[in-house]
């Protein structure tokens, strides 16, 4: 049993295992809805909510997959919202993730991705 002050020794555990910290695996979920609203294969009522990024006149990043992030008066629960919190981290995926064609692709590589941010390389 984990007392407090462990959660230094679970690490060598997670790496082994291939899993994600909890905030990854957050951000994988919320992620991966994301792809699958970008490409129809998730309830309409979430693709709605979704807008992509369109600059006011042709730059290099118009075709770059990104989306609009609304803007928000409260910063502690606003951010949360899936309507901000999804454009905000798939804006902050590297395009060649962004871009890929099939989930499967597309969920090997944002894991491998998210568990390299989360412990290094």
């Amino acid at each position: 049993m984990l007392g407090p002050g462990s959660g230094d020794q679970i690490t060598p555990t997670l790496i082994h295992l291939h899993w994600l910290p909890v905030k990854s695996r957050i951000s994988y979920k919320a992620l991966l809805l994301t792809y699958k609203s970008l490409h129809a294969h998730a309830p309409q009522y979430l693709s709605d909510i979704l807008h992509p990024h369109a600059p006011p006149r042709n730059l290099r990043s118009s075709d770059s997959g990104l989306l609009t992030t609304p803007r928000t008066k409260l910063r502690t629960f606003g951010d949360r919202a899936y309507s901000v919190a999804a454009p905000t981290l798939w804006n902050a995926l590297p395009a060649e993730i962004r871009n890929i064609p099939t989930l499967d692709a597309f969920k090997r590589a944002l894991k491998t991705h998210l568990f390299a941010k989360a412990f290094g390389p």
